[in-house]
């Protein structure tokens, strides 16, 4: 089951496994002006994201983009090869979370990419995540991120995404 919260949260939710503690050090390091991984994170422009390998088979994805409006233009997905945890470092969002059970396969791009895509779904749980907080989805949570908030249409976001093994 996925868990949402604030990083600090998340981080102790997940602090029995050490490969969470690699991929929240880097979120950590992510959400501190002046160091490296905040640079390169607010040195990238809308729509461009980096791969960062992190050790332990753990890497993460710093990304920035314009946040999708209506929520149509996204998509669920799901992986079965890591967890996601998704956290958002600058701006806000709205990521979509429903069992992979309940979600009707559209397109299946393992094994050249651990990504499966799904048809639109209209029943999932919205959670709004705010800079400083994140997500961690495992690969029963089939997952819509980057949805804009209605009320503020679409917005930039900086984001980091760590894939850590299963």
């Amino acid at each position: 089951m996925a868990i949402f919260g604030s990083i600090k949260t998340a981080r102790a939710q997940t602090a029995a496994s050490s490969v969470f503690k690699i991929a929240f050090d880097y979120i950590d390091e992510c959400s501190r002006p002046g160091t490296a991984g905040r640079k390169l994170l607010d040195s990238l422009e809308a729509g461009k994201s980096e791969r960062v390998e992190l050790g332990g088979g753990v890497f993460a994805m710093p990304q920035v983009y314009m946040t999708k409006s209506p929520r149509t233009a996204g998509f669920y997905e799901s992986h079965f090869q890591y967890i996601d945890v998704q956290a958002v470092i600058v701006g806000e969002e709205i990521i979509e979370v429903a069992d992979v059970s309940d979600l009707k396969l559209k397109e299946d791009r393992t094994p050249a990419s651990d990504v499966l895509i799904y048809e639109q779904y209209d029943n999932g749980a919205a959670v709004r995540l705010h800079a400083g907080e994140a997500a961690v989805l495992w690969p029963v949570d089939g997952h819509m991120p980057c949805i804009a908030v209605a009320a503020q249409g679409s917005a930039l976001v900086r984001k980091v995404v760590v894939k850590v093994p299963v």
